[in-house]
């Protein structure tokens, strides 16, 4: 399921849990509903996921300005920030928080209040970060949806393995400033012995580290060298366009490294 499609999901558990406070108001006027929505980057990063978002909501009958309220927080590529405004939301007591799925945000939202819903557009491990007790019950005050992004690090290098059969040694590039990237980064780990792999770890906290990144990825120039990426929302924020980020990738890490052509990242 796409990240822009999600968001009619998101939409559903939204309005689900405005509804259930009237439930026992029936008998007073409806008021305007309120949510608070977290993002951590701004209006530009996911455009068509935020024009979902609002589309959903307008087809089930929720129009701001008229019958709904939509508070929006952005945290301009900083993660320092979330706390801070994930406090300002809870502050102003709207009925639920959307947040848009960056793990750090999600977190923040959650430590800011165990009362108001949190409703997560995706989370990479949601049980693994601490943000619910399990998929089946996850108790608490955060629901949404996930892709579980850990159980698939494995797989991302025995698919690079089976492209590559003659690969020994991996560059990974994470993002250590992620909870669900350092899952990653074990998961990553956990599989080499059996693919019989050498990994290098690149750890970086935003695109501002990516060039001494690149600096020691591409101090060694053997052969049998490829480079494997492990990245997130934040990494593609600090560029003007995705096309942008792949071409960094592709100048910084795989042309330096090898003479022959760059595989996808």
């Amino acid at each position: 399921m796409g990240f822009t499609r999600g968001f009619a999901a998101v939409v559903g558990l939204a309005l689900a849990l405005l509804q259930v406070p009237f439930v026992a108001e029936a008998q007073e006027a409806r008021k305007t509903d309120r949510i608070g929505y977290l993002g951590p980057g701004s209006t530009s990063v996911l455009p068509a996921a935020l024009q979902a978002f609002r589309h959903e909501l307008r087809e089930r009958g929720y129009i701001e300005g008229q019958n709904l309220a939509i508070e929006y927080r952005w945290a301009g590529n900083r993660d320092d920030r979330l706390p801070g405004l994930a406090k300002e939301l809870v502050g102003l007591k709207v009925d639920v928080i959307v947040v848009e799925g960056h793990t750090p945000a999600i977190q923040a939202a959650k430590r800011a209040t165990s009362a108001i819903p949190i409703v997560m557009a995706v989370s990479g491990d949601p049980v693994g970060t601490g943000l619910v007790a399990s998929l089946a019950r996850p108790d608490g005050n955060v629901t949404g949806s996930t892709i579980l992004t850990p159980q698939l690090a494995g797989k991302r290098l025995e698919l690079l393995k089976e492209l590559l059969p003659r690969l020994s040694r991996v560059a990974v590039l994470w993002n250590a400033a992620n909870p669900v990237k350092v899952l990653d980064w074990r998961e990553t780990q956990a599989a080499t012995g059996a693919l019989g792999l050498k990994l290098q770890s690149l750890e970086v906290r935003g695109p501002n580290d990516f060039d001494h990144a690149f600096k020691v990825a591409t101090s060694d120039r053997a052969e049998s060298t490829r480079h494997f990426t492990s990245i997130d929302e934040v990494f593609l924020r600090g560029f003007a366009t995705r096309t942008e980020y792949v071409n960094v990738l592709i100048e910084g890490l795989l042309a330096p490294a090898s003479r022959q052509p760059p595989y996808p990242v």
